[in-house]
């Protein structure tokens, strides 16, 4: 099975998941490094104000459990573009590895990227850091 290296940085944050969600439920093995440098397009009131309010919708007991950690949001995003109430939804799903910086056994890999993901591409400036968001939220990684 070939395991495929993303690093998530200056990665557009829809983009990025749309793009693991396939290549996952085509069999690859994904890993994301650096999720906290991905980038959510958008002004940054308006991103802040929709995931707290979903934070707050639920708790961990009741309700719909939504992350404050970059890693788990990023991974969480990705689990809503794949069909994760079959089999094969879970199954893509428990391929993809995400993580905060880039764990010790892949420092020496090469990454790829994904070019037309790329935060260059936005028109705007208006953009938020997935790290800056989750420490907005009240994570602490």
């Amino acid at each position: 099975m070939k395991t495929t290296i993303i690093n998530a940085d200056g990665l557009i944050l829809g983009r990025l998941a749309s793009n693991v969600a396939k290549r996952l439920l085509l069999g690859e093995e994904v890993l994301i490094v650096n999720a906290e440098k991905a980038v959510i397009s958008g002004s940054k009131l308006s991103t802040f104000e929709e995931y707290n309010q979903q934070i707050n919708r639920g708790s961990r007991e009741k309700g719909p459990y939504y992350p404050k950690r970059p890693d788990q949001i990023l991974k969480r995003t990705i689990r809503g573009m794949l069909p994760y109430k079959r089999k094969y939804g879970r199954d893509a799903h428990s391929r993809l590895k995400v993580y905060v910086g880039v764990p010790y056994g892949v420092q020496n890999e090469s990454f790829e990227t994904i070019e037309y993901a790329r935060m260059s591409r936005l028109s705007t400036i208006k953009s938020m850091r997935l790290g800056d968001l989750s420490k907005k939220l009240g994570a602490k990684w």
